[in-house]
Formats: structure tokens, sequence, C-alpha cells
């Protein structure tokens, strides 16, 4: 009897993609009965300009996620004098109380952080919670899986007490010394609303595709402002299959202000601003304080403009 042909290399590629594709749709297709938890916390600002960045940010996500389609959603947002360690662990507490293992959780942390070289720490109003805290509280929900985006500074040194088994964890830095600033996590949110960041164009935006979306925007404006990085987003090898498969907004009217030609300028004006802002920070250092204070102001007000022209 003829030996059977044997599969060439390159239908066995094609095979094991295809196989890899359809375990991703598989689990991108989430239970009808799963639930997701989405919780939005924008941190202390320390000033002005900061607290109006982190609200608007905030502000951004709550609305994308309330807007998306998608399963059933439990969407809270806490920013502001809200944003303190009692009512996030509150919240936290809340979910392990009502999450069960078939569903997910989607915790995005806005703002600042710090990191003394052995303990990462997430700034709010009052005391701040620290990586192990966070971790603590995480650990005690069930829900099988769990995404936690960091885009504070320092956030990288969170990753070792946050990494858990079925948790994806994507960071705004690779380190705790990265101190200063992000910008990571308005492009963050920008990929929630913008369809060119589902890469694959199946109207679905995955953690994955939103990550590349902002890694890619945050080290193009340290090249255009020319400008050494400092900060370098991080996603583990590991997670990134996991995080290919984790929806985060499907097509709806979340992308209404990227396909109406007044919107869509609306929302370059938006980022073009919010360059400027980021650009005017790294020259504070070199300006008279109270130059700085005017464009600030000015960049600002125009901002919160343009932000309510988009909602309108």
């Amino acid at each position: 009897m003829a030996a059977a042909p044997k599969v060439g290399s390159s239908v066995k590629r094609i095979f094991l993609a295809s196989a890899a594709c359809a375990m991703i749709s598989a689990i991108q297709a989430t239970p009808a009965f799963a639930t997701t938890y989405f919780l939005t916390v924008a941190g202390l600002g320390g000033e002005a300009d900061y607290e109006t960045r982190f609200n608007l940010l905030a502000n951004d996500t709550d609305k994308i996620l309330r807007g998306s389609g998608g399963t059933e959603r439990v969407i809270e947002t806490l920013k502001g004098p809200d944003a303190t360690r009692a009512k996030l662990m509150a919240s936290l507490t809340k979910i392990a109380a009502d999450a069960k293992a078939q569903d997910v959780l989607v915790l995005m942390m806005i703002g600042h952080g710090t990191f003394d070289g052995a303990e990462y720490k997430f700034n709010l109003p009052g005391p701040d919670i620290s990586g192990t805290e966070l971790a603590a509280a995480l650990n005690k929900i069930s829900a099988s899986r769990q995404l936690i985006v960091d885009m504070t500074s320092a956030s990288g040194g969170a990753t070792a007490a946050l990494k858990h088994e079925g948790r994806t964890v994507i960071t705004a830095t690779k380190s705790g010394s990265e101190k200063n600033a992000t910008i990571f996590g308005r492009y963050w949110v920008e990929a929630l609303r913008d369809p060119a960041a589902d890469t694959d164009k199946n109207e679905i935006v995955s953690a994955l595709e939103a990550f590349r979306y902002a890694q890619t925007k945050t080290a193009a404006f340290f090249t255009e402002q020319k400008r050494l990085a400092t900060e370098h987003a991080q996603l583990a090898n590991e997670d990134q299959q996991r995080a290919a498969a984790f929806p985060l907004v499907r097509y709806g009217n979340a992308a209404v202000v990227v396909t109406d030609p007044a919107k869509r300028a609306l929302v370059s004006k938006k980022e073009e601003i919010e360059n400027k802002i980021d650009a005017l920070k790294y020259q504070k250092d070199l300006m008279a304080p109270e130059d700085y204070k005017r464009q600030i102001a000015a960049f600002l007000l125009e901002l919160a403009r343009t932000q309510e022209a988009l909602e309108k």
C-alpha cells in the first residue's frame, strides 16, 4: 500500500494558523451569560492640568464603553474626589461578590504612580493603594479572565505584584524607574474609539490591538518631538495571545466620532492640543512659571471646549 503523502510545512503552518484563529474567535465570542465588569479609575492629578486631563480620559473611556456593543456590561468610573482607596476597594469587593468564574474584569488605571524600589503605589486622593494590596483584592474576584491596564508613571513596578494566572497586565512603563508622567493613556483611550486600531477588521478592538496602537502612537510622539522616550509600554510575550482574544469594544456608537467628518476633525484637533500640552510639559523647567501657567491654562481651556463639542 502506498504511503500517505506527507503534509508540507507550509500546509502545516496554514492549518496551525487557522486553528489559532478559530481558538481566538471562540474566546472572543464571550458567552451570552457572561458579564464584563469595567472599572476605570482616574487617580490623583497633583496639579490642575493633570487633574483635568485624567478626568477627561476617564470621561472618554466611560462614554466609549457605554456606547459600545457587546456582552452584558457593568461599567463604573471613579474620578476626582471619588477615586479614593476606600471607594476603589469597595468597588472591587462588590465585583468579587457579584462576579462568576465565566465573567470578565477590566480594570483601567489613569494617573500617577510611584515605585520605591520595592513597592509600587497608585496615587489616589488620601491614602495611596499599593500593587500588593491591589493584587490581593483582585485575587478575590472569581472572574477567570482579567485585564489590568495600568497607565500610570512607574507602572512597570506593579507587574510582579499583579501577575496571576488568567490575568493580562499592560503597563505604560517597562519598569518602576520610568517615573515621568505618561502619555500612553491618552492613546489607549483613543484606540478604543478609533476603528483604525482594529487591524484585523473584525469590528472588535482587542486588548492586543489597543496596546499596539497606543504603543506605536506613544513612540511616534517622542520621535516627532525629537525627545528621548521616557516610557516604554509593556505586555509580556506570554500574555499576547490572551490579549488578542480579549475584546474591549465592538463597533457601534463608539465609532461615530471617527466616521462623522465633523467629529473626525474635532478628534484630530483634540490630539493636536494634547500633543502641544505634552510638549509644553517638557519645556516647563526652562520657562518662567507665569508663562507656563498662562500657556497651559489656554491649552486646557481649548481642550475642554473641543471635548465639549465632541460630546454634543
